[in-house]
């Protein structure tokens, strides 16, 4: 006995050839101007969005934890001390009860230090603390600061 074909109307295959060049063209040129309507809406919220995380960390979270540093200790962390006394105890800490940060002291959003001076130079009674920005330079128009 030979097998049974199933025999398939050719309109079915003419049908399931697939798209045309044309309309993947089509497609893509819609896709296209999708993203870049799209692409710099989010552009800018992303720079708004890193300057905001610079300026919860130097006026909420790091001054937090240095206010803390400074109700046991009497004093501000030196300049020389800097951030890092803020997870281990410096030599001239007697009376250090951190770590006054929970993880690592953390980078700007642009993946740099945070600069820090106590006392300061704006803020002569207490400290400095500032991020230099995208452009990672101190004294421009983007950067970040507890003085400003």
């Amino acid at each position: 006995m030979g097998q049974a074909r199933v025999k398939i109307p050719t309109k079915i295959l003419r049908d399931s050839r697939g798209f045309t060049l044309i309309e993947l063209m089509l497609a893509i040129i819609i896709i296209g101007v999708l993203v870049a309507m799209v692409a710099p809406r989010l552009a800018g919220k992303s720079q708004q969005a890193k300057e905001a995380v610079a300026r919860a960390d130097i006026n909420a979270n790091l001054s937090a934890a240095l206010d803390l540093f400074e109700m046991h200790n009497g004093r501000y962390p030196t300049s020389g001390e800097g951030l890092a006394a803020l997870r281990a105890a410096p030599s001239g800490a007697p009376n250090w009860k951190g770590p006054y940060l929970k993880k690592a002291v953390p980078l700007d959003p642009w993946g740099k230090a945070y600069v820090y001076r106590s006392p300061g130079q704006h803020n002569s009674e207490d400290y400095d603390l500032l991020s230099t920005g995208p452009d990672g330079i101190e004294g421009t128009a983007d950067d970040i600061s507890n003085w400003k």
